[in-house]
């Protein structure tokens, strides 16, 4: 699953692809990616500019002309391409946004997990999923002691407690293995159980890689790529996911997989040691 830096690869390339473009069009060829009624999300943004692109964690919202925003989630596989209209759709593709200038934006998502919903501008707020999501991985809005009044309340593994995206926006299973093992922290770690200085550390740890991830075009694992479809070039610099075997950088020791609440986790097991 795309995470915070894919998603925000995606939202920069769009962003340079389809800003200011009208649509004139739009083709659903898989209507469960649309979340609203599928003739009123077609009669709503046809005839729309998109004006800007912003990303809250892993959601695009889309904003339109007339108040009108777009969520759109990529879950497992989603993808977004810009093709000209004429050229021949590819499989696997659900939605088509045929713009007036020729070109067309196409969602692409072979699991079809992803989904689209439209909302009155401000509303987005209210919409499951955005509701109850946390700060976003910055200086100025994760705050330490707030990460900390979260942590302390949760008695389940650190490694879980990342990946609720109520504690913090945008984790999911790569940086959040990359994140722990920086922090020599163990995956299994009661969230509880963190001193303060260990909260502080894992906090400032979780800035600075997604910051670096972003800023490298995300990971590419199996088959992420952004609007331009290239690739992302973080997966040169991963630590600890999927390395198994590898020896540790810091260490030597071989890194290890095991499996905490139903994910695949990667770790070291000298210099990340449980606490009971």
């Amino acid at each position: 699953m795309p995470e915070l830096p894919e998603v925000e690869t995606v939202r920069r390339g769009l962003e340079k692809l389809v800003l200011n473009k009208k649509i004139k069009d739009i083709r659903v060829l898989y209507s469960k990616t649309i979340v609203n009624e599928e003739s009123e999300f077609i009669e709503k943004l046809t005839n729309k500019t998109i004006k800007k692109i912003d990303r809250r964690g892993k959601y695009l919202l889309f904003r339109f002309s007339s108040d009108l925003t777009m969520i759109s989630h990529l879950r497992m596989e989603g993808k977004y391409f810009v093709e000209p209209s004429t050229k021949e759709v590819e499989k696997h593709t659900h939605v088509v946004f045929d713009f007036t200038d020729g070109t067309s934006l196409r969602y692409k998502d072979v699991r079809k997990f992803g989904r689209m919903q439209l909302v009155k501008t401000g509303m987005e707020i209210q919409t499951a999923g955005l509701a109850k999501l946390g700060p976003e991985p910055k200086e100025e809005t994760f705050i330490v002691e707030d990460f900390s009044k979260n942590l302390k309340r949760r008695k389940k593994a650190i490694k879980n407690a990342l990946l609720d995206q109520t504690i913090v926006a945008g984790l999911g299973n790569i940086y959040a293995d990359e994140v722990l093992w920086m922090s020599k922290i163990h995956p299994e770690t009661p969230a509880n159980r963190l001193t303060e200085e260990e909260i502080k550390v894992l906090r400032d740890n979780i800035i600075k890689e997604l910051a670096l991830a972003t800023e490298a075009g995300g990971t590419t694992i199996r088959s992420y790529t952004d609007a331009f479809r290239h690739s992302g070039g973080f997966q040169f610099s991963l630590h600890a996911y999927q390395r198994t075997g590898d020896p540790c950088e810091r260490c030597g020791t071989p890194i290890q997989r095991i499996v905490v609440g139903q994910r695949g986790t990667h770790f070291c097991p000298k210099c990340q040691v449980v606490k009971s």
